[in-house]
């Protein structure tokens, strides 16, 4: 008997489901991104029950005739994509043809909808996955689509949802990340009858679409950003740094119109910021990015949230240079915005022609052919700092990818060579490259992942030994006490013990060694207000905070053996999230500017 068996296509969509409707602000998120393919000038959501309940999307769209109405709930049946070259000129914002076909599996679902000029409509109605009732409906403009019970049918996903309020939020929020890119069309959001987010459009001035969606007293803060290179464009807005947030979710980036997480647009942003913010702050950015649809793959992600980039570094160095330029002016003082330095447009130039090149030798020949720069030609991006005379660049300022993304299987192919200054720890790399390392910031990168992935585990404060009692600044304790919960989800098992004296009675492997009073006071500082979400992005300057104190006193002490462990776990880290100290490589020089400055 055959143990392999095709499934069924209500199970088949089901499965779907999970990936597309994750809870109610997917499905919001999937048909108001179709009522915009639609062309849709008009949207409004109407909720009831955080949507768990009710989820009316209405558009004055071109609409559907009873055929495409039928088809649409069909997987995979989608008008915006035909053959697989397709994939790389998207230029809408859905294309699987996944997502009514899920969200009509798991729900009550209506479509009414009629083509213009249409003299009778179309109501299609499934139950479950059930096969469609059709049937004819009064016309109309644009599509109605109706979401009831979502999720009614499948209890294990209901169980996982959370309070209508919370819920709720996540909606409101994704309405907001469509309504910042679609600033020509008006959005109307309500639960209960009772509205919650309007904003008509705006095409003329999109900071009033930001002031409406993220709070009318950022709009005096906002200031315009631009860069514009051979094949990438960055426009869009930045508060002064007098504007800043607790969290990085203000944070809010669009590749061609389309809202995605990059971890390196987002260092890239932070990585602008981090001279005029301080410790624990956030910048809130509204960021536009244009490039060739044939230069980023959308195809990456269920949710499509996330992309990939062909020129990443373009892509960052881009972002980069269009912050720093506005940040650098200063308009928020009044003053006058500095002049573009024609030589240096002239190397960003150069460069992104040599990029280009760079990848039309791999697309010929199927291996990368580094185009050699010239010994002085200023790095990529917004211009480094000046630099003492006879000091090279500090990595972060000549070659900052490395530091944010190094390639696979750098840091295993150094050669350690010895001890400089008895800190820094001198290697050989390919070629004969000669690199030096900061060996804190390198343990701190490794030990911040730790912390990542003991604290996405969830396994909470786990028992050990380790038990001492401190005792604390006022200001400190208070801001312990209300995070208790914090810092039992970081690994932390702390309790009051009478006055401002906390029992520390364990902390996360890797945290044995260090002075607790410190590391106390310093997480007392770094832990979320009240009310922000417990996850990697709410936690992120603790998580910053335990790396740091877990590295300190142990960069020194590193063995032969303890060293090329440290590089292997390099190799397996992610470089995203930003460190304390951040710069791991702090100088690089290739075999051949050795021999120059030798002559």
């Amino acid at each position: 008997m055959a143990r392999i068996a095709r499934l069924r296509d209500d199970l088949i969509n089901k499965i779907a489901a999970g990936e597309v409707v994750e809870r109610p602000a997917s499905v919001v998120k999937e048909l108001v991104e179709n009522s915009l393919d639609a062309g849709a000038r008009t949207v409004q959501v109407a909720l009831e029950g955080g949507g768990l309940q009710r989820i009316v999307i209405s558009d004055d769209g071109h609409g559907m005739g009873r055929e495409d109405a039928v088809l649409c709930l069909e997987r995979h049946a989608t008008s915006k994509l035909r053959e697989l070259d397709d994939l790389h000129s998207l230029a809408s914002k859905g294309f699987r043809g996944e997502a009514l076909p899920a969200i009509a599996a798991v729900s009550h679902f209506t479509l009414h909808t009629a083509e213009p000029g249409a003299e009778v409509g179309t109501r299609v109605t499934v139950e479950g996955g059930a096969p469609p009732q059709v049937e004819d409906a009064p016309p109309r403009v644009g599509t109605v689509m109706t979401v009831e019970d979502l999720f009614y049918n499948t209890p294990a996903r209901l169980k996982f949802m959370r309070r209508g309020e919370t819920e709720l939020k996540h909606v409101e929020e994704a309405v907001i990340r469509i309504a910042l890119a679609h600033p020509e069309v008006s959005f109307l959001v309500e639960h209960g009858g009772l509205p919650l987010f309007t904003s008509p459009a705006c095409p003329d001035d999109p900071t009033e679409r930001i002031a409406a969606a993220l709070g009318a007293d950022v709009h005096p803060h906002l200031f315009p950003v631009e860069e514009r290179r051979l094949d990438i464009s960055v426009t869009g807005y930045i508060a002064s740094p007098e504007y800043t947030l607790p969290t990085a979710r203000g944070i809010y980036t669009f590749v061609n119109r389309r809202y995605v997480r990059d971890r390196g647009v987002i260092g890239a942003i932070q990585r602008a910021y981090q001279e005029y913010l301080p410790s624990g702050r956030q910048p809130l950015v509204v960021l536009f990015l244009e490039v060739d649809p044939q230069a980023v793959d959308v195809n990456v992600h269920p949710q499509k949230l996330e992309v990939r980039f062909s020129d990443s570094r373009g892509v960052y160095d881009a972002v980069l240079a269009a912050i720093v330029r506005t940040l650098r002016a200063a308009p928020w003082l009044g003053a006058a915005p500095q002049e573009a330095d024609p030589k240096r447009q002239a190397a960003h130039y150069a460069q992104a022609v040599e990029r280009f090149l760079t990848r039309a030798q791999e697309a010929a020949w199927g291996a990368p052919m580094p185009l050699p720069l010239a010994a002085d030609a200023p790095s990529m991006g917004a211009p480094p700092p000046p630099v003492p005379m006879g000091r090279a660049p500090a990595f972060g300022q000549a070659l900052p990818q490395l530091n944010e993304a190094p390639p696979p299987g750098y840091f295993g192919a150094l050669r350690p060579l010895g001890l400089l200054g008895g800190r820094f720890h001198v290697c050989e790399g390919p070629g004969g490259t000669l690199v030096v390392l900061d060996p804190h910031a390198a343990l701190e990168r490794a030990r911040l992942m730790d912390f990542h992935r003991l604290m996405e585990e969830g396994k909470g404060p786990t028992p050990s030994l380790f038990g001492t009692t401190v005792d604390l600044p006022l200001p400190a304790a208070r801001a312990l006490m209300g995070g208790r919960e914090a810092l039992a989800r970081l690994g932390f098992d702390v309790e009051p013990f009478g006055g401002t004296s906390f029992a520390l009675k364990s902390v996360p492997p890797g945290l044995e060694g260090v002075e607790p009073r410190k590391l106390l006071e310093a997480l007392a500082h770094a832990l979320p207000p009240p009310g922000t979400a417990l996850d990697a992005v709410g936690l992120a300057e603790a998580l910053r905070v335990m790396a740091c104190h877990a590295a300190q006193g142990s960069a020194d002490k590193l063995t032969d053996a303890q060293l090329r462990g440290l590089l292997a776990e390099l190799d397996r880290a992610d470089f995203h999230p930003t460190c304390r100290h951040g710069t791991v490589v702090v100088l690089e020089m290739p075999l051949l500017e050795l021999e120059r400055r030798a002559r």
